[in-house]
């Protein structure tokens, strides 16, 4: 049976978001952590962001071991990708794990030509079996982002922890391209410059608004304990008046 919605904390859904933006020309797959309740309705609290074997622009793909790990915990799996009849069978595979395991599409870099602006789309979906055939077919599930004033912990890990999965992914392919020994000289040199391009590339699309972020986020914390001080000060006062 479908789930009836689905409800992703607004600092998952960033997360998410992040994620999907680390990377313009490939697509990416995490695992949102979260539970069902008695009204099948899915609340997602938090999000594993894994480590790709594979990575292209038309598919991406996640190593067994790392999935069977995380399914302990996981409810919710989502990419970077446009739907196709391919994530409707994978769809259908993970929901005979778990029923309330349902699929997250976030589609970026989408701009309007006429107004030369940008636009984000995300979806979410199940899929069911086709009446009268062995095919699947997608079912829309209602999505809603719920306000979270704060970021959890896990959420905050995940968006610190990005920076240094898109890293590893990167030398994994450096190395398993400069282990070849037919590469002549000048093909390593090659190689070794685009290696450190994507990294540079990496530090200023991504850990380098991340550090701001997080700098601007620890302002405003202090910010807030400064003005929770002040007003604990004046309880306190206020207090001593009335004794």
């Amino acid at each position: 049976m479908a789930v009836q919605a689905v409800h992703l904390e607004a600092d998952a859904f960033l997360v998410c978001l992040n994620h999907a933006l680390s990377t313009e020309k490939e697509e990416v797959m995490g695992l949102c952590i979260g539970e069902v309740d008695t009204s099948r309705i899915v609340h997602i609290h938090s999000v594993i962001i894994l480590r790709r074997s594979d990575k292209r622009k038309d598919r991406v793909e996640i190593s067994p071991e790392q999935l069977s790990a995380a399914s302990t915990e996981a409810e919710i799996s989502f990419s970077r990708q446009q739907q196709c009849q391919c994530n409707v069978r994978t769809q259908a595979m993970y929901q005979m794990m778990d029923q309330g395991f349902v699929g997250l599409i976030f589609s970026c870099f989408i701009e309007d030509k006429n107004t030369k602006t940008g636009r984000i789309l995300y979806t979410c979906f199940q899929s069911i079996q086709a009446q009268k055939s062995s095919e699947y077919e997608r079912i829309e599930i209602p999505i809603h982002v719920v306000p979270h004033e704060t970021i959890g912990k896990v959420c905050l890990e995940s968006a610190v922890e990005l920076p240094k999965i898109l890293c590893q992914e990167e030398q994994d392919a450096y190395r398993r391209i400069h282990s070849l020994t037919h590469l002549d000289s000048v093909t390593k040199i090659h190689n070794g410059s685009v290696f450190t391009k994507n990294l540079c590339s990496q530090m200023s699309a991504i850990s380098g608004p991340l550090l701001q972020w997080l700098e601007d986020r620890l302002e405003q914390n202090k910010q807030r304990v400064q003005e929770l001080q002040q007003e604990k000060e004046q309880l306190l006062e206020e207090l001593a008046a009335l004794e």
